[in-house]
C-alpha cells in the first residue's frame, strides 16, 4: 500500500485568511436535524456542510454532476483534482463498475470503516466528471453513524473539506459561514471539530 505524501507549508509561508461572510444564514442544530429533508436536498442536487468522522465536508450527490460542479466552484477547486467519495457501503462501489476480487475486499473490510480513504481504478468514461480523466477515484467508508444513516438514503457522496482551496479546514460551522455564507442549502451544526482530513492509500493489483 503506498501513503499519500503531501508537502507541508513552513510556518512562516503565508496562508490565505478567511473573511466575514456578507450574510450570515441558519444552521440546523443536531437535535432537531431532519435527516429525511437533507436527503430531498441532496438527491435535488443541492449542496451543505456536514461533519464527517473527521473533520468538516461540504458534500453533494456524486451522481449529480449539478452538485459535483457548483462544489468545484464554490470551493474554488482546480477541476484536476478529484473529489473523496464516501459510501455506505462496499456495494455502493458496484455504482462506479468497480469489482472487488477476494484479497482486496479482504483488505477493505480490515481497514473500514474509518478515516482512511482508498484509490481505486475507475476507467469508466461515465464518470469522467469525477475522477477528471485520471481514471482513479478515493473512496472511504465513513465510522460515523448519522452519516452512514444518511449515505444508506442518498447513495455515494463527494465529500472534500469545508473550506475554500487553500485554506485550512473549517474547525466549526462559524468558519465555514466565512466562506460560504449562503451559497450552501444547510449547514449542520455539530459543534466543534478539529480533527485532520482522512489519510489516503492506494492498494496495488497484483
Amino acid at each position: 500500500m503506498k501513503k499519500d505524501s503531501k508537502t507541508e507549508l513552513p510556518k512562516e509561508a503565508k496562508v490565505k485568511m478567511r473573511t466575514k461572510s456578507s450574510s450570515p444564514t441558519k444552521d440546523v442544530n443536531i437535535k432537531n436535524m431532519n435527516i429525511s429533508g437533507i436527503q430531498k436536498i441532496l438527491k435535488n442536487g443541492g449542496i451543505g456542510v456536514f461533519p464527517t468522522d473527521t473533520i468538516y465536508g461540504l458534500i453533494g450527490s456524486a451522481l449529480s454532476k449539478k452538485a459535483v460542479r457548483r462544489i468545484y466552484k464554490l470551493r474554488r477547486r482546480s477541476f484536476k483534482k478529484p473529489m473523496i467519495i464516501l459510501i455506505g457501503s462496499l456495494i455502493d462501489l458496484n455504482i462506479f463498475n468497480i469489482k472487488l476480487d477476494k484479497r482486496l475486499k479482504k483488505i477493505l473490510n480490515k481497514i473500514w470503516p474509518g478515516p482512511v480513504s482508498i484509490i481505486l481504478p475507475c476507467p469508466d468514461k461515465k464518470f469522467f466528471y469525477l475522477h477528471r480523466g485520471i481514471k482513479t477515484l478515493a473512496f472511504r467508508l465513513p465510522a460515523k453513524t448519522n452519516l452512514i444513516k444518511l449515505l444508506k438514503k442518498t447513495g455515494p457522496l463527494v465529500a472534500p473539506s469545508a473550506n475554500l482551496e487553500g485554506i485550512p479546514p473549517a474547525k466549526n460551522i462559524k468558519e465555514a459561514k466565512k466562506d460560504f455564507g449562503e451559497k450552501v442549502d444547510f449547514y449542520f451544526n455539530e459543534g466543534e471539530k478539529a480533527g485532520k482530513p482522512s489519510v489516503i492509500l492506494e492498494i496495488k493489483r497484483k
